[in-house]
C-alpha cells in the first residue's frame, strides 16, 4: 500500500505568521500549483482520497479528486497553535512561553492548544484505519506538520529529525510505502 501525502497549495497567509488549523483560504497561486500536481499524480490510480477539512486541504482535495468521493477527517488538521494562531513566528518566540514551547516542542502543548504527542496519537490512528482498507494507493491530502509525522509514524523516525531534515514543500507530494515499514 502507498500513500501519496499531497500539501495543500501556498495559502494567503503574510510569511512568518502561525496559522495552523485557523481556515485560511488559498493563494491566488492555487490553480498553477494544482496543476503541477494534477501532473505529478496523473498516472496514478487511486482507491481512496482522505484529506483535512480545513479549506487549503478541502479545496485541493475537490480540483485534484472532482469525481471521487473524498474522507474529510479532522484528524488530518495541522496542530492546533491555539493562542499563538495568526500571530507572527517572531512574536510568538519573543514570549517567554512561547521560547519554552519551541524549546522543548516534541513534548509541551502550544498555549491553549495542542502538544505533538496529541497530535501523532490522532494522526496515527487515521493512519491505522487507513491500513485496514488494505488497499494500493491512497491519496491523503494534508499539511506539513501532518506529513512529518506521516513520515515518523511510518517509517518509525524520532520526530525531532524532520523539522531539520524534511521539510515538504507546498504543492509536493511525499509517496509513503506502508507495507515496507510494517
Amino acid at each position: 500500500m502507498k500513500i501519496y501525502a499531497i500539501r495543500h497549495t501556498s495559502v494567503n497567509v503574510k510569511p512568518g505568521i502561525c496559522y495552523g488549523q485557523t481556515d485560511v483560504d488559498v493563494a491566488e497561486t492555487f490553480h498553477e500549483e494544482q496543476k503541477r500536481l494534477l501532473q505529478d499524480i496523473e498516472q496514478v490510480s487511486f482507491d481512496a482520497v482522505w484529506s483535512s477539512p480545513l479549506l487549503r486541504c478541502r479545496k485541493l482535495a475537490e480540483n485534484l479528486f472532482p469525481n471521487e468521493e473524498i474522507q474529510f477527517d479532522t484528524r488530518l488538521k495541522e496542530l492546533n497553535f491555539g493562542d499563538w494562531e495568526m500571530l507572527p513566528w517572531d512574536d510568538i518566540y519573543a514570549q517567554p512561553e512561547g521560547k519554552t514551547w519551541m524549546d522543548n516542542y516534541q513534548t509541551l502543548p502550544t498555549k491553549n492548544g495542542e502538544s505533538y504527542p496529541e497530535m501523532v496519537a490522532r494522526v496515527s490512528a487515521c493512519v491505522n484505519e487507513i491500513k485496514k482498507l488494505n488497499a494500493g494507493n491512497i491519496a491523503v491530502v494534508a499539511h506539513a506538520g501532518v506529513i512529518r509525522i506521516l513520515k515518523s509514524v511510518i517509517e518509525n523516525l524520532p520526530i525531532s529529525q524532520l523539522f531539520e531534515n524534511f521539510k515538504p514543500a507546498y504543492a509536493s507530494v511525499t509517496v509513503f510505502e506502508l507495507d515496507k515499514h510494517d
